[in-house]
């Protein structure tokens, strides 16, 4: 039965958030003259006397309308209003939908993409134009783009798909809504479809927004075309409007324009691997994923200052000249990361040791000739299975020989490692491989599991050979042994170069979700020089690694290597007898422990015997960085080994080493007298090739100052050095972020989000984290330096400061880490006395806790942000448990 015509008319009064304003009707002529519902900002910025630079053509998807984009509009006008440069905004309910004209007719794909150019034709946009999509309204978007290349000048999307996968189902809502007892009974005949879209988005939208969106969807009638527009969906080649959806899909990678990709990663129906294949169609993109959006990702992020700030800064800067990028790498030959395998291809002598993995006892002794051997067979069958330069290949292998071979065959044949260590826990782990969306998985049985069970993306390759009843289930389709098999006689690619894309390593997690950091192999290979030049690391030298990625930089830098016998998702779980036996298998000279694991080897000190002591004599140089080390506990560690000199080097993973500063070092400095700001952590002058520059502190506490060299200023600290990363994984707002206000000069800067000072002579004092600054009555506080004088209290074991309160008025509490506390209390007295007394600063309360909060990965970080909550929520009258 065809549905009979209704009129389009204009949206009522009142809707919320919707400047009426901004509604008109627009008839579009030909042999059919139909009628559209259009949102513009246009006339309203012509009344303004407002010039846009272009129109942003926005598409809204199933079941909304344009009221998705009442944002967009706002946006547009308040630019205008404040003398900004802004864009018009056309927002156009699509025929059949929202408040445009009811036809009558089936509209396929092409109709609507061939409707849109109608309507863009009547309004006369002639460029230049962004186009902006959601839903199925990105794919529309799409068809326009790929239509009228004269006109555009960029493209943005929300969750959308211009593809289904070979062999994929569809989403699963999508599935059930197609079922022919279910299709106009849930989207024609009552609200069901709509209201289960309205659902979805977080936080849940209010009652007045949900019914503007209802609106103009009262009665099966008006509802025809939400019906109409799901069964147009292309499940198969078959279906009809599957050829032009190929059409869009093959067009969208010719599109030579920027593109901007906003996306909620927790969309159930357009999820990452439909970012994923957008990535493959577009890959110069910008992308940011917002960890905890979905399917209505512009009611659950503000979308619309984005989208305009993006356009200011992309179109602006691809008009313009920029400067020559810095060189990824220090000028000279290079190097690439897998020369020494190759050098020492004929090389009996060991090059890594596993001590004690599962199932053997004795440590397995892997020499260079073996390693290399290796290395080059997997490449070659990696190669040959058909994993290729810029495919991503998550790495859930455990630290040891597969590890190693893995990651450097996957180097040599420029394949891009995803490397996220079990260290972020289950959920995290789950978040940072589904985010880098990997083509590929190499991983032991537990990785393979928790693939499969959390569907991990990736085509699967196991670190042995599994019995078929077991690589079935799991999905895996060749074996690391037999990749090796396979690669003995096949030849290798070409090499990458050095600025091709290398690796996504990603953070600790600890102030936030991990994110993904992006490295080129220029990138990696400086980074092993600078490492190699600071601390005389050659072929000479035996490492012991008690923090894995460390480990993997081994064989790169020519070191014997070997990681202790730990669990290495708990660094504190490494004893002094691991450390011991680790030295003494590679005749160890070089040794790096987080400061986790540093607590704990002290702790077990003395279940050293006599010749395991003497052993720990051939380390020369012990290396800690992570966390912030007491000089106490480093005291300590240099006791149990009295020929090394101790350091604990400056960094993170957006750019390992940064500064470098020793004990002795350590000892000599002197914080400054400065209660509120100042003192912290020395972690000593940068490194060569490194630069540090401070963005000083307002009174809000924000970095707003040009970052400067000037001592004694505190702020966020800015780093600049060519083993600097590359950017962030689809994160394009914390790119942003990372490079706000940096210095203009063609290099690459980085905002670390850590906030210190330069000193009289030039070293680096770390004060806490940008987050962690309180702002009180009375200005801002870093939290580091309060800590340490609080930890010098007697009985105080470790030190937290926690923030209450509105920022700008906060209060300041102690939480206190003590041997006496059985529970979380409020400190007696003479400790809470105490503790004010050392901490120089009104304190609101002082509170004891057996074990204060820290970070997952390194287990020494302390967690200031959740010992904030937990503090604000105790001294509101919560329940006083443990943070």
């Amino acid at each position: 039965m065809t549905p009979p015509r209704v009129p389009a008319q204009l949206p009522p009064a009142g809707l919320a958030e919707l400047d009426p304003a901004t509604s008109r009707l627009v008839t579009v002529g030909g042999d059919e003259p139909v009628t559209w519902h259009v949102l513009d900002s246009g006339p309203r910025l012509a009344e303004l006397g407002v010039e846009p630079a272009g129109t942003i053509l926005c598409v809204h998807g199933n079941p909304t309308w344009s009221y998705l984009w009442r944002r967009m509009l706002d946006t547009s006008l308040a630019r205008a209003e404040a003398g900004q440069t802004t864009w018009r905004v056309v927002a156009p309910d699509q025929l059949e939908m929202g408040w445009s004209e009811r036809t009558g007719r089936v509209r396929r794909l092409a109709d609507r993409v061939a409707d849109l150019g109608r309507l863009t034709d009547a309004l006369e946009l002639d460029g230049p134009v962004v186009t902006l999509g959601h839903d199925w309204g990105g794919v529309v978007s799409l068809g326009w783009a790929v239509d009228h290349p004269d006109r555009l000048a960029a493209v943005t999307l929300l969750n959308t798909a211009v593809h289904q996968p070979a062999g994929v189902p569809i989403p699963a809502p999508l599935r059930v809504a197609l079922q022919p007892a279910v299709l106009t009974a849930a989207t024609e005949r009552t609200t069901a479809f709509l209201d289960t879209t309205l659902a979805l988005a977080r936080p849940a939208l209010r009652r007045e927004v949900r019914a503007a969106y209802r609106a103009p969807y009262a009665g099966a009638v008006r509802r025809a075309g939400i019906r109409q527009f799901v069964a147009d969906i292309p499940v198969d080649g078959r279906h009809p409007s599957a050829a032009e959806l190929d059409r869009i899909a093959d067009g969208v990678t010719r599109l030579d324009v920027p593109s901007l990709l906003l996306w909620g990663p927790a969309d159930p129906i357009f999820g990452d691997r439909y970012l994923d294949d957008l990535l493959d169609r577009m890959p110069r993109s910008d992308v940011h994923r917002f960890e905890g959006a979905g399917h209505l990702i512009a009611e659950d992020v503000a979308c619309a200052p984005i989208v305009f700030d993006w356009l200011a800064d992309r179109i602006r800067s691809t008009s313009e000249p920029t400067a020559d990028p810095a060189p990824s790498a220090a000028v000279g030959e290079r190097r690439p990361m897998w020369t020494t395998l190759i050098e020492r291809s004929d090389d009996d002598d060991v090059a890594l040791v596993e001590l004690a993995p599962p199932g053997r006892p004795a440590p397995r002794r892997v020499p260079w000739s073996l390693l290399s051997r290796r290395v080059r067979e997997v490449a070659a069958g990696l190669h040959r299975l058909g994993v290729r330069e810029g495919d991503r290949v998550s790495l859930l292998v455990p630290p040891g020989a597969d590890l190693t071979a893995a990651l450097y065959a996957c180097l040599r044949i420029g394949a891009v490692v995803v490397v996220a260590d079990a260290g972020l826990g289950l959920r995290g782990l789950t978040r940072a491989v589904r985010g880098a969306q990997a083509d590929w998985i190499i991983g032991a049985r537990p990785g393979l599991a928790a693939a499969r069970a959390l569907g991990w993306p990736g085509r699967r390759i196991s670190t042995t050979t599994f019995p078929p009843a077991l690589a079935r289930p799991l999905g895996v389709i060749a074996s690391l042994p037999q990749l090796a098999r396979d690669g003995r006689d096949a030849e290798l690619p070409a090499e990458p170069a050095a600025d091709a894309l290398a690796a996504v390593l990603f953070t600790s997690g600890s102030t936030g979700p991990a994110k993904g950091v992006l490295y080129t192999h220029g990138q990696l290979e400086a980074l092993r020089d600078r490492l190699a030049a600071q601390y005389g690391i050659d072929g000479s030298t035996g490492l012991v690694a008690g923090f894995a990625p460390f480990a993997l930089l081994g064989p790169a830098l020519g070191a014997r290597t070997a990681t202790p016998d730990m669990d290495v998702t708990a660094p504190r779980t490494l004893t002094a007898r691991a450390v011991a036996a680790a030295v003494d298998s590679v005749r160890a000279t070089v040794l790096f422990l987080s400061p986790a694991a540093i607590a704990n080897v002290v702790a077990t000190a003395d279940d050293l015997t006599d010749l395991e002591r003497d052993g720990l004599a051939s380390v020369r140089t012990a290396l800690s960085a992570g966390a912030p080390v007491a000089p106490a506990l480093l005291d300590r560690l240099a006791a149990l080994l009295p020929a090394a000199r101790l350091h604990t080097p400056y960094g993170m993973t957006e750019g390992l080493l940064m500064t470098d500063i020793d004990l002795d070092g350590i000892r000599s400095a002197e914080p400054g007298p400065d209660a509120r700001v100042g003192g912290g952590v020395c972690v000593g002058r940068p490194a060569d090739g490194v630069e540090v520059r401070i963005a000083a502190l307002d009174a809000d506490g924000n970095a707003a100052g040009t970052p400067a060299a000037d001592p004694e200023v505190t702020g966020e600290i800015v780093v600049t050095a060519p083993h600097l990363k590359t950017g962030y994984d689809r994160l394009f707002l914390t790119d942003r972020a990372a490079a706000a206000g940096v210095p203009d000069d063609g290099r690459r800067w980085h905002r670390t989000g850590d906030v210190g000072h330069l000193d009289a002579e030039g070293r680096l004092w770390i004060e806490g984290r940008m987050p962690h600054v309180a702002v009180t009555a009375d200005g801002p506080v870093t939290p580091v330096g309060v800590e340490q004088r609080l930890e010098t209290v007697e009985g105080v074991t470790r030190a937290g400061l926690a923030a209450i309160g509105p920022r700008g008025t906060q209060q300041l509490v102690a939480v206190l880490e003590t041997p006496a506390a059985r529970r979380a209390a409020l400190a007696d007295l003479d400790l809470a006395t105490a503790a004010r007394t050392a901490a120089g600063l009104p304190l609101a309360a002082v509170l004891t806790v057996p074990t204060l909060p820290t970070d997952i990965r390194h287990n020494s970080k302390i967690d200031r942000t959740r010992l904030s909550r937990w503090a604000d929520d105790v001294l509101a009258g919560g329940r006083m448990r443990q943070p």
